[in-house]
C-alpha cells in the first residue's frame, strides 16, 4: 500500500505529465560562486542540505520533485548541499542537521524547515521563494 506522501507525489507528477508542463526547477550542486550569482540575479532559490544515508532526506525527494515540477517553480534554482562533504556550506547556511530546506528570494532568506516530510508544509515553504 502506498503512503499518503507517495500518492501525493505520483498524482502531482501525473498531472504535470498529462498537462504537458513537466518542466522541473533547475537543480545544481552547491558552489559558492553559483549560489552568489543566483542571489545577485534575484533568483528564487531552494537550498537542500541532505545526506545520502538520511531516511528523512530520502522521504523528501519525491515530495520536492513533484512540487518542483509545477509551472510556478520553473525558474526556481535548487541547490544541493551534501551535509557530510560540504561542511563550509553547512556552516554558511547555519544548518545544524541534514534534511534542512532553506528558501531564498534573491539575497533574502524567506523560510526554513528541518526534518519536514509533510507535502503541504514543504509546498508552503517553497511558495515563499516565488
Amino acid at each position: 500500500m502506498l503512503s499518503r506522501r507517495a500518492v501525493f507525489a505520483l498524482v502531482a507528477l501525473a498531472g504535470a505529465l498529462v498537462s504537458g508542463s513537466a518542466v522541473a526547477a533547475e537543480t545544481v550542486p552547491y558552489t559558492p560562486a553559483a549560489f552568489d550569482a543566483a542571489q545577485n540575479a534575484g533568483r528564487s532559490i531552494l537550498v537542500e542540505v541532505h545526506a545520502t544515508w538520511c531516511p528523512t532526506c530520502k522521504a523528501q525527494v519525491p515530495i520536492l520533485s513533484s512540487i518542483e515540477m509545477g509551472d510556478a517553480y520553473k525558474d526556481l534554482l535548487v541547490v544541493h548541499v551534501d551535509f557530510d562533504s560540504q561542511k563550509d556550506a553547512v556552516r554558511r547556511f547555519g544548518a545544524r542537521m541534514q534534511s534542512t530546506l532553506i528558501t531564498f528570494k534573491g539575497g533574502k532568506e524567506t523560510g526554513r524547515s528541518v526534518g519536514d516530510t509533510d507535502p503541504d508544509s514543504i509546498a508552503a515553504l517553497l511558495a515563499k521563494a516565488i
